[in-house]
């Protein structure tokens, strides 16, 4: 069987966790950082969940990181 390609784009940008769930980064943090509070600051440090409704989309490109 041949093996599938992951999208390099998805793979830096996306993480798996030990149970499955698709975590993000939020946008918007390279620059432009100093006119924004620390507090906004401390709230990029985070990761979200990905939406469910997109879990479908990460499958096809992620398909060894999505269980």
């Amino acid at each position: 069987m041949p093996k599938i390609k992951t999208h390099k784009g998805a793979q830096s940008r996306f993480s798996v966790t030990g149970t499955g769930k698709i975590m993000r980064t939020k946008g918007g943090k390279s620059h432009l950082r100093i006119a924004k509070a620390k507090r906004v600051k401390r709230l990029y440090d985070s990761k979200l969940q990905l939406n469910p409704t997109d879990t479908r989309r990460m499958k096809r490109l992620l398909p060894y990181g999505v269980k």
